[in-house]
């Protein structure tokens, strides 16, 4: 703005700007508020959304636990509506938990596989690929036991890894493979039954 003209004609340049860009800067200012305003609401909505489905979580599991004769089915209909969320993961780990306690392995592990292609959590992950590992070898499926075994890559389940192969092995008859399995998970951490198991094969 030039500084030597009046303080009259600055009014005038001032009104002139304001007629040519005035509706864009107010608009601008309604688009930014309304943005800013919109993803408050937005999080405030994610957040009721999380806590509803914590809650629900806790109200299916609880009535899993105590044995209802509908649970089963709430636990399905809690995952089917909740797919998007971690916490379906968790249902189905908990519902394949209780169908292994009722002799259900086919269910189980069809609870487990669905709760794996489901989550990348690096802390669930390999609890469900072991679960369902296990599963495997007890209705004699060894190959697909070990198969799910090797699919477990978390540095901190190799020693728990190593040793349920060796379970395993051993449940399938080969004690030589076991052993080895064992010295292997005695290697990268032993756990308290560990020793047990490799004086038992030393016997």
């Amino acid at each position: 703005m030039d500084v030597n003209i009046t303080e009259e004609q600055q009014v005038e340049q001032i009104k002139a700007w304001w007629k040519e860009n005035g509706k864009a800067v107010v608009l601008g200012a309604v688009i930014g508020l309304g943005g800013l305003y919109g993803w408050r609401y937005y999080q405030g909505e994610v957040q009721a959304a999380k806590e509803q489905a914590s809650d629900a979580y806790t109200q299916v599991i609880n009535r899993l636990e105590s044995g209802s004769a509908d649970a089963v089915a709430d636990v399905q209909a809690f995952i089917s509506a909740h797919e998007s969320s971690q916490y379906s993961v968790l249902a189905a780990l908990q519902l394949a938990k209780a169908q292994v306690t009722q002799g259900e392995l086919d269910a189980a592990a069809e609870q487990l596989s669905w709760a794996i292609g489901n989550t990348q959590d690096a802390a669930i992950l390999p609890i469900a690929q072991t679960r369902l590992a296990r599963i495997y070898a007890e209705q004699q499926k060894f190959d697909q036991a070990m198969a799910e075994l090797d699919k477990v890559t978390a540095e901190s389940w190799q020693a728990k890894v190593a040793e349920l192969r060796g379970d395993m092995l051993l449940q399938k008859g080969d004690a030589v493979a076991a052993r080895e399995a064992y010295v292997q998970a005695q290697q990268l951490g032993a756990s308290p039954a560990l020793k047990i198991k490799l004086d038992d094969l030393a016997q």
